[in-house]
């Protein structure tokens, strides 16, 4: 009987000990900002700018109107007329982004773009110009004014600057492919990380597909080169850092703020956004 009551003693002790263990703390999640729209999982800010900022500069509008989900799930940007002014769209991610895998598609003719137009996918801070170039890499769709470029698919590391004849080409890389291709969705994935940015494009609406149409790697073997805006110059970089609060965003806008040439309102359908943190 002494045996028994020893053992239950014993069992008794160690259910009390393991009882009272802390288990591990729960991992911490950051919490959903909400904003302006669903899009992907991830909610997003609409860019509110009445009178003229840049990019362009121009007019962008806060409202569903210009930027909004349909049933499908898909997002549409807009550029149009919005009374007396030609308005442009953006939206900014509310979640913080850094390295990572940036994967986006788009559905729409791209080759149909006026040469005023142009589309971006890219990451953001506004606040690390001094230090990071405002922490910005880029894919943007744009005949960059020439009416006849077929090359609309561009890659770039900023600080870049698109104009002819191109400072800093190196940051940059115009991926040649037939016009047919631009026709059909494609998906484009960017790999942030702290030696390299890579890109790379598929026909389709997977990645990776089977179709790669273009593909580009920027390195910390190139030069470092400054920012300029207005009266301010960055540091040299070569490859910016993102900062604590970088985002990603995509917009529609006009070069210098100026009308397309043929007077037409133009909409870029997005499918899906995906960002896998390094």
């Amino acid at each position: 009987m002494l045996n028994n009551i020893k053992i239950l003693l014993t069992i008794l002790s160690i259910v009390l000990v393991f009882s009272c263990k802390q288990g591990e703390p729960p991992e911490a999640v950051a919490p959903v900002i909400p904003g302006d729209l669903e899009f992907s999982g991830y909610q997003w800010r609409y860019k509110d700018a009445p009178n003229p900022v840049g990019p362009g500069p121009n007019r962008f509008s806060g409202t569903s109107d210009f930027a909004w989900v349909d049933a499908n799930g898909h997002l549409h940007l807009k550029i149009a007329q919005n009374g007396n002014f030609w308005t442009c769209s953006e939206i900014i991610s509310t979640k913080v982004v850094g390295y990572g895998t940036y994967i986006m598609t788009c559905m729409s003719d791209i080759s149909v773009f006026n040469e005023k137009a142009v589309f971006g996918f890219f990451t953001w801070d506004s606040y690390s110009f001094q230090e990071q170039a405002n922490s910005e890499v880029d894919v943007e769709f744009s005949r960059w004014n020439n009416p006849n470029d077929t090359t609309l698919i561009n890659y770039a590391v900023q600080p870049v600057i698109f104009s002819n004849p191109i400072p800093n080409a190196e940051r940059s890389y115009k991926a040649v492919t037939p016009v047919s291709v631009l026709k059909q969705p494609i998906t484009h994935m960017m790999r942030w990380t702290p030696d390299s940015v890579h890109y790379e494009s598929y026909t389709g609406t997977t990645y990776p597909g089977a179709n790669k149409i273009a593909e580009w790697t920027f390195t910390k073997d190139n030069v470092a080169r400054q920012k300029m805006e207005g009266p301010n110059t960055s540091d040299p970089i070569i490859i910016p850092a993102p900062s604590d609060s970088t985002n990603v965003r995509f917009n529609f806008w006009l070069l210098d703020g100026v009308a397309p040439t043929n007077n037409q309102e133009h909409e870029v359908i997005i499918s899906s956004f995906s960002y896998q943190p390094l």
